[in-house]
């Protein structure tokens, strides 16, 4: 049972483990960077970035327990210094990269390249420092200039051009009134036939009338007599 023992298993008792865990995160500190095992450089990343957040600090504490486990003084205050000096001051983590190598020839381990991230963050006040570039006014164009930039006509139209644009929308009225007047004939006929229908009725309707009162009398005149 593996209780209270967590992280990965890299081979090696938890004493030889601690040991090697702690010579590379001191040779990464001395030389920026290493060439290890991706399981081992996974497994360092963590305290590579607990001890660059204790220099952040920069209080005795914090050095002290640097001091603690990296177990060197005079790496401890040259890692104080630069990070005083703004080195990982604009970054909140991600202090470290691993770039992976291949495969080891003999066991086939997979074999990466761990470095300190030294790059300055491009931040939102960086990006809004840029100048933004100005909007291209709108301007309201005539309608026959639009009309010719839909022809195809150049920008600049001649004089010549505006005249054709214009008979050209002329000839556009012209259809639409002569359209207008083609659908709007059958209607007007359609309400004379219905007129002429209605008076039809209403005459004969009349003339039902007339000869009701004509009956009606003949039927008086016969019982008068």
């Amino acid at each position: 049972m593996r209780h209270n023992k967590k992280g990965r298993k890299l081979g090696t008792d938890w004493s030889h483990t601690k040991a090697m865990k702690r010579s590379l995160v001191t040779a990464l500190f001395l030389n920026d960077r290493i060439k290890t095992v991706e399981s081992r450089a996974k497994e360092i990343r963590p305290d590579v970035d607990k001890i660059i957040t204790w220099a952040k600090r920069g209080d005795l504490h914090s050095r002290r327990l640097a001091i603690a486990y990296l177990n060197d003084k005079d790496l401890v205050r040259e890692i104080f210094e630069k990070v005083s000096q703004g080195l990982f001051q604009d970054r909140q983590g991600g202090y470290t990269r691993i770039m992976k190598l291949g495969n080891r020839k003999g066991d086939n381990a997979p074999m990466v390249i761990m470095e300190l991230v030294t790059e300055p963050v491009a931040g939102k006040k960086a990006a809004a420092a840029k100048p933004k570039k100005a909007a291209p006014k709108k301007v309201a164009a005539k309608k026959s200039e639009q009309v010719a930039e839909d022809l195809g006509f150049e920008e600049d139209g001649t004089k010549e051009q505006l005249e054709a644009v214009d008979a050209a929308e002329e000839a556009k009225a012209e259809t639409a009134e002569e359209f207008r007047e083609a659908v709007e004939a059958p209607s007007e006929a359609e309400a004379g036939k219905e007129a002429a229908e209605e008076a039809e009725a209403a005459a004969a309707k009349e003339a039902e009338t007339v000869d009701a009162e004509k009956i009606e009398e003949e039927k008086a005149d016969v019982k008068g007599e």
